[in-house]
């Protein structure tokens, strides 16, 4: 397991260069561990920044040689709402980029929505039935809170050891309702990739990569089994 001190930082100009060079870095990966003979297991995260780096993944695709029918994608977490709503993660990444790529239905692990699951604790006792031994790469934003997937600072989620899914209720960001993958889960990524952008993130970022609590900042809690990797541009890496 790499720690906190181990992980490279990488310094973009911009929003835009960072979207491109993570979704570069993205269908390399991804075709390389191809060549190798794997399915690659991918965990994709949400937000703003997430959504510029699937729009360039699509966009560079065609080069890639990626068969994008052996590639597994899961997600970190997601709302707890309808199906439909825009407020789901795998929505906007099926909007994104992966149903422009042909990506199979059964190669896209979604967690529940309020139609295929009575509750929140439901909808994450599935999902973690499901979680693979290990993702080869898995993405995360992190909040301006530090918070990573649906982990939010000084909530009880952040201590559970025996579960891989969580439910989450009360959140601070809305929705208010939420499955997310725990720290265990998380853990078995081979390589992390955080992504984050704009100055909003700086603080968050600084004490994440500074050692600080996991109770505070829970992206400190979080490195890869071989690699951990912050991919940043100028704003989010100002308080570095």
């Amino acid at each position: 397991m790499s720690s906190p001190e181990d992980a490279r930082v990488e310094v973009h100009d911009s929003p835009e260069e960072l979207a491109t060079a993570v979704a570069g870095e993205l269908l390399n990966r991804i075709a390389d561990l191809q060549a190798a003979g794997d399915v690659p297991q991918i965990c994709l995260t949400g937000g703003t920044i997430a959504e510029a780096i699937h729009a360039d993944v699509a966009r560079l695709a065609d080069d890639s040689g990626v068969d994008w029918g052996a590639v597994d994608f899961w997600f970190g977490d997601e709302r707890y709402v309808a199906p439909d709503s825009p407020d789901r993660n795998v929505g906007q990444a099926r909007a994104a980029f992966l149903d422009a790529l042909g990506v199979p239905a059964h190669r896209i692990h979604e967690m529940a929505s309020t139609s295929a699951a009575c509750s929140v604790d439901e909808g994450a006792r599935a999902y973690a039935a499901t979680v693979p031994a290990q993702f080869d790469v898995l993405m995360l934003g992190i909040g301006p809170d530090g918070h990573i997937a649906s982990l939010f600072p000084g909530f009880p989620q952040l201590d559970e050891t025996g579960l891989l899914a969580v439910g989450v209720t009360g959140s601070p960001k809305p929705p208010p309702e939420r499955i997310s993958l725990t720290y265990t889960a998380l853990r078995r990524g081979v390589s992390v990739w955080f992504v984050a952008s704009g100055e909003g993130k700086a603080g968050a970022v600084a004490s994440a990569l500074g050692g600080a609590d996991l109770h505070e900042t829970p992206a400190a809690g979080v490195t890869g089994r071989a690699e951990t990797i912050w991919f940043l541009d100028r704003g989010s890496a100002s308080q570095l």
